[in-house]
């Protein structure tokens, strides 16, 4: 009964998120879940982490151990790719030449790294995306050897953090003014900035890179003003973008994102998407919105598994996030885009290691939260957000206030 039939594209977070979720909702039929990666789905998280330092390995960040699988009857397929979409027959092309017929479809493909125009053919410019990847950094990695990162965002700098633990002379390069300027204030950035500045790591930013010299592996990293940083590691991070090749040429609406509703249902009504992929309705902002984000992927993946069954369940989630980098742990609590003035818990300086909170405020609410070692503040943030709450500034900024009682202070 091919109407019983879920095939799932995409077997990452979400992928591997709503196939459970299905069977928790009483999904009864046959589930496909095809990977194109040939190891059991794992944890993405770890790779620029414990898993670059050698401090995991694959069988320790995997998202369920085989027999899970098999207990729930989800057919694992790895190693293929989808190749084509038939919305109108309900077909799925895939690599290996067989095509599988589905009665539901979700769409988890995540995202795609963007790749720059230099360095393709030199065996030591790497990308951080899969495991695999990985596996081909580890060997390079050697105290007192010259790392080159190309991107000031949360991969980079998570990467940057580990090599230089690891002993090596580390440079981030950015073309942005800042690091971490798309998604971050300037005081964020400048505290990240200067943790790491405080390690060891170099930055360059306002930095444009004008090519990657070397014959079989790089040697040194050109940049547009002249400037020439020697290479025995180059891992290049400037972001990813929706996987949506295969949503589009199937007629599906996209945009910035696999575009679906909020029970996460594209514009084919047997068609479901979930994950990094997707462009979908948040009613905390007001607008459309794209995370890549392993808690985005995972709670509107079991939404997705609930609508999928039949039920009408909405996706409203605040969006969160983190990082590990050196000894701060960063927790962040909605978008701040847009905000208007900020207010500082604790203390931002490096001096202090009882970490901060800083909230960013919009018309009065509290939009979003970044907060460096302060779990509390983190958990309090999730409902400031998500209730848009007006708190006093100077109660956010007094520490001798529980943060669990913050909401009780709304105005």
């Amino acid at each position: 009964m091919t109407e019983q039939h879920c095939v799932i594209i995409g077997a990452s977070h979400a992928g591997v998120s709503l196939a459970m979720q299905l069977r928790r909702e009483g999904w009864e039929g046959e589930i496909s879940l095809i990977s194109s990666e040939r190891e059991l789905p794992y944890q993405r998280p770890p790779l620029s982490k414990e898993y670059l330092a050698g401090e995991k390995d694959l069988d320790d960040i995997l998202l369920r151990p085989e027999k899970i699988f098999t207990e729930n009857s989800i057919n694992l397929r790895l190693g293929l790719t989808a190749l084509q979409l038939n919305t109108k027959e309900k077909l799925v092309k895939l690599s290996d030449g067989n095509t599988l017929q589905y009665g539901k479809l979700a769409l988890c493909v995540g995202s795609i790294v963007r790749a720059i125009p230099f360095g393709k053919a030199l065996d030591n410019v790497f990308y951080i995306r899969t495991a695999n990847d990985i596996s081909r950094i580890r060997p390079r990695i050697k105290e007192g050897k010259k790392a080159v990162i190309i991107g000031g965002g949360y991969i980079g700098l998570e990467t940057a953090a580990v090599l230089c633990k690891l002993g090596l002379e580390v440079t981030v390069i950015e073309m942005a003014e800042r690091i971490l300027q798309r998604v971050t204030s300037e005081k964020m950035s400048n505290y990240i900035q200067s943790l790491h500045n405080r390690e060891g790591v170099s930055f360059l930013t306002s930095t444009k890179i004008e090519g990657i010299e070397g014959k079989k592996a790089a040697e040194a990293v050109i940049c547009q003003d002249g400037t020439t940083l020697s290479a025995d590691l180059v891992i290049v991070g400037v972001g990813v973008s929706p996987n949506i090749g295969l949503a589009e040429a199937a007629g599906l609406k996209v945009a910035q994102g696999i575009i679906v509703n909020e029970y996460s249902q594209t514009s084919d009504v047997d068609v479901f998407a979930a994950g990094d992929c997707t462009l979908h309705p948040n009613s905390t902002y007001g607008r459309m919105v794209r995370l890549e984000s392993v808690q985005n992927a995972n709670e509107q993946a079991r939404h997705a598994a609930a609508n999928i069954c039949g039920k009408q369940k909405v996706y409203h989630a605040v969006p969160w996030f983190w990082s590990d980098q050196f000894k701060a742990k960063l927790q962040i609590v909605g978008l701040s885009q847009g905000f208007e003035e900020t207010i500082v818990r604790g203390d931002m300086s490096l001096k202090s290691d009882n970490g901060f909170a800083l909230f960013y405020i919009q018309r009065g609410r509290v939009i979003a939260a970044d907060c460096v070692n302060r779990p509390k503040e983190f958990l309090a943030s999730k409902r400031l957000v998500k209730e848009g709450l007006r708190i006093p500034h100077e109660v956010l900024a007094d520490q001798s206030i529980d943060p669990a009682n913050l909401p009780s202070f709304a105005i």
